[in-house]
């Protein structure tokens, strides 16, 4: 059963060799009495020929009625195509294989779905992929996929490795710290009532090593967050976890840009250009309404404030005159928008908590919509300069404080750019990948209804040195040493400088914060005390592995580069998880369950009804 060449080697050199082949029926196909099968395997495919001529009238029997996707070995002569008749989609396309001798492996039943059409199988619905995920795994995109995550772990690894970072492995079992995203508890048999959490992240782990000397450390860590899932979440998932000492936020961005540099060669054979652009949060809302900016194409927000100052449209001047701003921005050639694309639209400005949504289409010579009457010519004047309005263009407002008319105007470029790029106004280049750093965000955020400070990143950020006096006196100016890395719209990671002084932390804590000090010392005892004896200056980052590796794959979901993804509910389909457990496991944790289960679990070693 060795076989002799995988199923995407054979070239014209290999013609008179007998070779012998294993893998999957891709397909079949009769022809004039001879079947040809494409056998295929985790490399790619080879045509096989069954000539009833040469093989025993069994052997030929069987295989006419083998159903895709059986397992088989066949041993042949190796040939060149029949002129005319080769396949220029796969690489072995010049050659053929005579078979002379079968052996079924497996016989496999009627598929639920099938897997050698690409078309085909990417309608198939989600779930029944992730049902039968074996089957899924199958299809050459995902084997594809899976072999790219491969890759660019391993060339991360040599990457860390060659910048002298030790990888290290951190605790899967930690305590609760639900100042972040709500956990997953494990109950702790040995002390009823007491709990271990999945870590969100290993941020703690990270920077207890920089106080046990190991000054470089990188790990591939596997995290965990009990949170609402969407295309680009699952419950545990991966992330490239970093942590440097003696450093500034300038050696962060020479490694990750090397990284990243030499993960797009990896995976991609592309160069990328370095140093990456940075800009500011502030610019980045201005902007693009979004910390997060696509920059592949323009519609960038226009600052209408002291023009509409004093304007007579009221919705405007008087958003002003409470202390907010008017901006807009010009979508080019979208005046055509249906009235669904407008409420859908205006849809996303109420969701910020806006009345509406204010815009004007250019059609005809003609600026249409209700509020231009209210509009001066000076007003006028300086929207057509400022946007550079001409036919066919749709001008979208946004008049309200300045980081809801950010975010407003932002997610509606996102939507305008969705929209335009289906009616082929707007091409993007998928090889264009426009990296940036965004930098110089708040160190900390207000809640109005709990009345209180919140970090903006992690409570472990440092401030801007030159912003530390104004911790007290005046916290919302306080920027953090925090750094984000973006890719085409996507996040791909975070990270900041940290804070190493005791003191600084503890004021973070205590009266930022509003954490009580026995809270304080349950929760971060352990790091303050490390701080105490000689924690070095230190900082890292965390890129998100698995969103990186979709954007590779030119997917929008990671839940196509993960081999054994969650449902946007949490569920594995295929092994039925999560699920009910038995009696005696929850009295063994000391657990009552309230809620009855669906459904329970058999007693292990029980016979099955």
């Amino acid at each position: 059963m060795k076989r002799t060449h995988h199923c995407n080697e054979l070239r014209p050199d290999h013609a008179g060799q007998t070779v012998t082949l294993t893998g999957w029926v891709h397909s079949r196909r009769d022809l004039g009495g001879v079947l040809f099968i494409d056998l295929r395997d985790r490399e790619g495919r080879t045509q096989t020929v069954f000539d009833p001529q040469d093989l025993p009238k069994a052997v030929f029997e069987t295989a006419t009625h083998l159903h895709a996707e059986s397992v088989i070995e066949i041993i042949g002569k190796v040939r060149v195509r029949p002129a005319g008749t080769n396949n220029d989609k796969i690489q072995t396309g010049q050659m053929e294989v005579l078979v002379k001798e079968m052996v079924v492996l497996n016989h496999a039943e009627v598929l639920p779905f099938p897997v050698d059409d690409p078309e085909v199988a990417s309608k198939v619905n989600e779930e029944l992929r992730l049902q039968y995920r074996y089957l899924d795994l199958r299809r050459p995109e995902m084997a594809r996929n899976l072999r790219v995550r491969s890759k660019v772990a391993t060339a991360t690894r040599v990457f860390m490795d060659e910048q002298g970072f030790l990888e290290v492995e951190t605790p899967t079992l930690f305590k609760s710290t639900p100042e972040g995203a709500r956990e997953f508890l494990v109950p702790n048999r040995r002390e009823p009532g007491t709990f271990y959490a999945l870590p969100q992240s290993p941020q703690q782990f990270k920077q207890i090593l920089m106080c046990g000397g190991i000054e470089r450390y990188f790990q591939l860590a596997r995290c965990y967050r009990d949170e609402d899932l969407r295309a680009d979440r699952q419950p545990e998932f991966t992330q490239v976890d970093i942590e440097m000492s003696f450093i500034e936020r300038e050696d962060i961005y020479a490694l990750i840009e090397g990284l990243l540099k030499r993960v797009w060669k990896t995976a991609l054979n592309l160069d990328i250009p370095t140093p990456f652009k940075r800009i500011s949060f502030e610019e980045a809302l201005n902007r693009y309404g979004i910390d997060k900016p696509d920059t592949r194409f323009g519609m960038e927000l226009v600052d209408f404030t002291e023009d509409f100052r004093a304007s007579t449209f009221k919705v405007f001047s008087g958003a002003i005159a409470s202390g907010g701003v008017v901006k807009a921005m010009n979508v080019k050639g979208l005046a055509c928008a249906t009235q669904g694309q407008i409420e859908t639209m205006t849809e996303y400005a109420k969701s910020f908590g806006a009345r509406g949504l204010a815009y004007i289409k250019v059609e005809n010579g003609d600026w249409k919509s209700p509020i231009v009457k209210f509009f001066s010519e000076a007003e006028k004047t300086a929207l057509k300069t400022k946007l550079a309005i001409e036919e066919g263009d749709l001008i979208l407002f946004a008049a309200d404080q300045w980081l809801n008319a950010c975010e407003i105007l932002g997610k509606i470029r996102l939507y305008c750019a969705d929209v335009i790029k289906t009616q082929g106004k707007l091409v993007i280049d998928p090889k264009q990948f426009n990296f940036l750093w965004v930098i110089e965000f708040p160190l900390l955020g207000f809640d109005r209804e709990l009345n209180r400070w919140y970090s903006s990143h992690h409570p472990f950020t440092a401030p801007v040195t030159e912003d530390i006096p104004l911790l007290k006196a005046d916290p919302k100016k306080v920027r953090g040493q925090h750094y984000d890395i973006v890719v085409n719209g996507v996040e791909l990671g975070g990270g900041s400088i940290r804070i190493h002084q005791p003191a600084v932390q503890k004021t973070i804590f205590e009266e930022l914060l509003a954490i009580p000090p026995d809270e304080t010392q349950l929760r971060f005892g352990y790091m303050l005390e490390a701080f105490k004896y000689g924690a070095p200056p230190h900082g890292g980052i965390a890129l998100g592995f698995d969103r990186l590796i979709a954007i590779l794959c030119n997917t929008p979901s990671i839940r196509d580069v993960i081999a054994f993804p969650k449902t946007a509910k949490g569920v594995c389909l295929m092994t039925d998880s999560p699920s009910s457990v038995t009696a005696r496991q929850l009295k063994d944790l000391h657990i009552e369950v309230k809620a009855a289960p669906k459904k329970e679990a058999p007693t292990p070693g029980a016979p099955v009804a």
